[in-house]
């Protein structure tokens, strides 16, 4: 895996940031954090997020690069997470492929439609950023709800970027079940169709029913046994790539998201046994 990122982790919160002690060093193989909530971020805070990293494997997930933004690339910002990501030691920096700012910000992420002008645009927006950072840039697949214009399909779409840009790929298994839902597409079809290269690591989450042909990706509740199954399904296309669980709102004890992130270890473990007993 990429630079001996492995296993499972969890999505840093403040709310539970002083309850990372040594059952959790043992517990969790990395952490993930949005570096906009801290890269400013001084005084208590500031200090247990530097021991922490002393600590763990981090990963960044960012919130507001907002890629495929009609608006110029914000190099200073672009800028400030290169300094961000070189002083904690941090290589990966993921962000989602959509945008959430046109003409000031969305507050909202945004789907990017599916054509191959849209593709080329954000790939060579994903090179600016690249060369900046110094790192490839990690894209995530994104849930969305709203018909888009379709030239191609989501697969195409995202394959596209990836190939012209040299990013990799952050693969939300929950956000493709979301989005088979919605969009009453196949979601194996589309895990499998995936470049396996590509995929470094991946993010499992909650969500919520809003109704029987309609999810909301909220981050706000436990994982639904289909999602799980989707995960081992994606590691027997792609091997065991590291997973994430992230849990943004609703957050309950360190122990019951401890659970969760065990289920993603049981999972790795159960699918890697398969493997060598396949190739023995």
């Amino acid at each position: 895996m990429f630079d001996g990122l492995h296993g499972a982790g969890l999505g840093l919160r403040r709310e539970f940031i002083e309850h990372i002690d040594e059952r959790m060093d043992s517990e969790l193989d990395f952490l993930e954090v949005a570096p906009e909530n801290w890269i400013k971020m001084g005084g208590r805070y500031g200090h247990l997020f530097e021991q922490v990293t002393d600590k763990f494997q981090f990963t960044c997930h960012g919130l507001s690069l907002s890629i495929g933004s009609p608006d110029p690339l914000d190099v200073n910002f672009v800028k400030q997470v290169k300094t961000f990501l070189d002083k904690h030691n941090i290589v990966l920096y993921s962000e989602h492929l959509s945008f959430c700012s046109a003409q000031g910000h969305l507050y909202d992420l945004m789907p990017i439609p599916f054509t191959y002008e849209a593709a080329h645009y954000v790939a060579n927006r994903v090179k600016q950023v690249q060369d900046i950072i110094e790192r490839p840039l990690v894209l995530e697949n994104v849930s969305y709800y709203t018909p888009l214009m379709q030239e191609i399909s989501e697969l195409e779409f995202t394959k596209t970027v990836l190939e012209e840009s040299g990013a990799l790929m952050l693969l939300d298994v929950n956000n493709v079940y979301v989005n088979s839902i919605n969009h009453n597409y196949d979601a194996e079809l589309f895990i499998s169709g995936l470049p396996s290269e590509k995929v470094v690591y991946g993010h499992i989450a909650g969500h919520y029913n809003q109704d029987i042909d309609l999810i909301i990706d909220t981050h706000g509740a436990d994982v639904i046994e289909p999602v799980w199954k989707l995960l081992e399904f994606a590691y027997q296309q792609h091997g065991c790539f590291p997973t994430l669980l992230e849990r943004d709102f609703n957050i309950p004890s360190v122990e019951q998201m401890l659970e969760e992130v065990r289920c993603i270890s049981k999972i790795q473990a159960a699918v890697n046994k398969l493997n060598l007993s396949i190739n023995a």
